[in-house]
């Protein structure tokens, strides 16, 4: 499912998403990442959404963006609560979706100059 054709200047856009891969800025990526508005995408080496822990969402703390768009694989499922306590302490607001929402819902974000992050989950 291809989500938009150009690059901003300087603006990490989603372009393409499927079961098995995200395609930011044109380069495909077949692990879970991390999505900042510029800059360096991070590898967020998180298998699947059991397997998450507190300490997967230290590099989102660093970053201190004002959303984070949460996508969990091909289904929407949630986290448990008490492992994003942290993101809410730090005032983050945090939105979870299936990976092809977050992909939509991040790149609408960025378009707006929101300090979003996508934290996507690949092949979870």
């Amino acid at each position: 499912m291809k989500f938009q054709p150009d690059r901003a200047e300087g603006v990490n856009v989603i372009h393409a998403y499927t079961r098995s891969s995200v395609s930011v800025n044109g380069q495909e990526h077949t692990r879970s990442v991390l999505v900042p508005p510029t800059g360096e995408l991070i590898d967020w080496p998180v298998g699947s959404l059991e397997a998450l822990t507190e300490a997967d969402f230290q590099p989102i703390l660093d970053a201190r963006p004002e959303v984070l768009i949460l996508g969990t694989g091909p289904t929407l499922r949630f986290v448990k609560p008490a492992l994003m306590r942290h993101l809410m302490a730090a005032r983050i607001g945090v939105e979870t979706m299936d990976t092809a929402a977050a992909c939509r819902t991040y790149n609408i974000l960025v378009s707006e100059g929101r300090q979003v992050m996508a934290a996507l989950l690949i092949g979870g």
